[in-house]
């Protein structure tokens, strides 16, 4: 049988990088057989000559522009999409269409090595035996260059063996049933250079991240039959020994005590290495207000493989810090934030903050004083804010004080406060009325996604529960409880089903006028039920929409996605606030939008149709609203 054995260095990881390698410098092509490669380097040097020679110095070279001029078009047929998207971006032909000074003799060596540029290019993506025909034609003084492709069979995986080697075999069975699940080449799939290098860095991506910091890849062969296409692959993985963690070496620390960082540290010493745990100290890091950037390095010497340092290096914030900003919603309007803070309060780095924010429907403002991080993580504050909210015709007058405690971490929140509410409410029936109350209060928010910003996969969920006890400086007795929640499901490759849905209940045996406004529940608006307008689900009442004791809706929202980028979605939302559960009416909504998967966070636009009010309201939206 005829064929070739591939050995790829470890490293070049995409096939841009390899296609790039077929420019001016002309190196070998990845995957191709010798005698064709002879003769592809000597047409490559023939070009790469021609190319330099004219141009040893400025003057040389507007001299021999002034010599010599030529100008071409090139079109490239070939299928599929993808292969020709590769030859229009890396053909020596196509490259230097778009220059003006290109010589009858280069020109005519950029003809001559095409053929072999196509045949390497195609190998990258599994056409080893293509026919290429090249047409020159002039019309008009001006050449132009055809260049036909046809690719002929594409070479698919036959077989594929992972074998391993090291304490891995006795140690963690579970580790090497994760890197054979990582390895993204299945028999049957097509062979391509891009997918076999990205397969084994996937891989080996996984074998490293939990135990074996110093894994390698021992040895891989892709073997290439060109007459039967066929592709047989072996990888040899070397796991190395177990790592375990050791103290954290921290740099960067003036400001603030270092043991900030240590009081955040999830990781003891002598933990088995795991890349997950390195990820959350680097979150809880960047969640405390004091570091602009946080650098994490564990060694892989794997010669000392227990108890690793593992470096920390941070960058401070300045103690004084004024942000502010100005953004657009659907639901809010134009709106105008602010804040500042100062990180060294009584000079034991306790931060300080004051921020506010003001738009078409809600005024706000809080003021708060925290300690630094403690054990675990936790950290202690207590705050005040004030709060004006005014839409569907009704006037929300809240003050809101008391302490709260806090953790975060990497997929989960937790927080404990004791807060005062006092609350005023104005609508167009009654006077104003006040209410108040004493809450004790818990959350909790847990992050089970595939990707923080972009999640195709997974759930976010988020619990709250609080009570009141009247005469304890509160008008009604009351407990509290609202959760809400979000489920990716992935559809194919690129689509995606999100289903969202929230619950809350205020339980009382007195009217939901004895109970905060702040503390009840409306719906409509962009992150609720689309096709109403921002909380204009409610108790109405002469006009004004109040806030209820209850609340329920649903969400199902397909997505399509066109590329990486741009995808079309289709929902249907469902929801009712109501005081009277017997009495509850449901307002559903359709609509279609937009997604973007912008350089700042998903951006959706959405028009909405709410079929029982038969309105049509556009909502814009910037993140996930969690």
């Amino acid at each position: 049988m005829t064929g070739c054995a591939i050995r790829t260095p470890h490293g070049r990881s995409r096939q841009a990088a390899a296609a790039r390698s077929f420019g001016r410098t002309h190196l070998a092509a990845l995957i191709s057989f010798l005698p064709l490669t002879l003769r592809g380097c000597v047409a490559c040097a023939v070009v790469m000559l021609g190319f330099t020679a004219p141009f040893a110095s400025r003057e040389a070279q507007a001299a021999w522009f002034s010599r010599h001029h030529a100008a071409y078009t090139v079109d490239i047929e070939a299928t599929p999409r993808d292969l020709r998207k590769l030859l229009e971006a890396h053909l020596d032909i196509s490259r230097f269409a778009k220059r003006d000074d290109i010589s009858e003799d280069q020109f005519e060596f950029l003809v001559t090595a095409t053929p072999q540029q196509v045949r390497d290019l195609a190998s990258t993506s599994g056409y080893f035996t293509p026919v290429v025909r090249t047409d020159v034609r002039t019309v008009d003084g001006r050449k132009h260059v055809t260049v036909s492709v046809d690719p002929g069979p594409l070479t698919t995986i036959s077989s594929i063996s992972l074998s391993f080697r090291g304490p891995i075999l006795t140690e963690a069975p579970e580790q090497e049933n994760a890197t054979r699940f990582a390895f993204s080449l299945h028999e049957g799939d097509p062979f391509s250079q891009a997918g076999w290098n990205d397969a084994k860095n996937d891989a080996l991506k996984a074998l490293q991240s939990k135990r074996y910091l110093g894994a390698k890849i021992a040895r891989s062969v892709a073997r290439i039959d060109p007459r039967t296409h066929d592709a047989k692959l072996t990888v040899s993985f070397d796991s190395g020994p177990t790592f375990t963690m050791g103290p954290l070496d921290v740099s960067g620390t003036r400001r603030y005590p270092e043991h900030i960082v240590t009081n955040v540290n999830p990781i003891a010493v002598g933990d088995v290495y795991d890349v997950q745990r390195v990820t959350e100290l680097q979150r809880q890091l960047q969640n405390t207000p004091y570091y602009a950037s946080v650098a994490i390095d564990v060694d892989n010497d794997t010669a000392k493989p227990a108890e690793t340092p593992v470096h920390v290096k941070v960058s401070e914030y300045p103690y004084n810090s004024v942000r502010g900003g100005i953004g657009y919603s659907t639901d809010n309007g134009p709106q105008v934030q602010g804040a500042y803070s100062y990180l060294d309060t009584f000079g034991k780095a306790w931060p300080f903050s004051i921020e506010g924010r003001i738009d078409e429907v809600q005024q706000y403002g809080q003021i708060q004083l925290a300690m630094p991080p403690g054990a675990r993580g936790w950290t202690n504050s207590v705050l005040g804010s004030y709060t004006t909210t005014d839409v569907s015709d009704t006037r929300i007058y809240s003050i809101r004080a008391g302490v709260q405690r806090t953790r975060t971490s990497q997929y989960i929140d937790y927080s404990y406060s004791i807060l005062y509410y006092q609350d005023r409410l104005d609508q167009n029936a009654i006077a104003p009325t006040t209410s108040r109350a004493l809450v004790p209060a818990w959350s909790w928010t847990r992050r089970n996604t595939d990707d923080p910003l972009f999640p195709r996969s997974g759930n976010l969920i988020h619990v709250e529960a609080g009570f009141a006890v009247k005469h304890m400086l509160t008008d009604q007795s009351f407990v509290r409880g609202y959760a809400r929640g979000q489920q990716y499901v992935p559809i194919g490759k690129a689509d995606i089903i999100v289903f969202r849905a929230e619950m809350g209940g205020v339980f009382t045996s007195g009217p939901s006028s004895g109970v905060p406004a702040s503390l009840l529940f409306r719906a409509g608006g962009s992150n609720s039920v689309r096709g109403y307008g921002f909380q204009s689900i409610g108790n109405n009442v002469d006009g004004s929409i109040l806030p209820t004791k209850y609340l329920l809706t649903g969400s199902g929202e397909y997505q399509h996605w066109f590329n990486h980028d741009w995808g079309a979605a289709a929902f249907f939302d469902i929801g009712t606030a109501t005081d009277t559960w017997g009495e509850k009416v449901f307002y559903p909504g359709v609509g279609v939008g937009a997604r973007w998967r912008s350089p700042v966070g998903p951006v959706n636009v959405d028009i909405a149709y709410g079929i029982r009010n038969k309105s049509v309201r556009p909502y814009l939206t910037l993140g996930i609203a969690f």
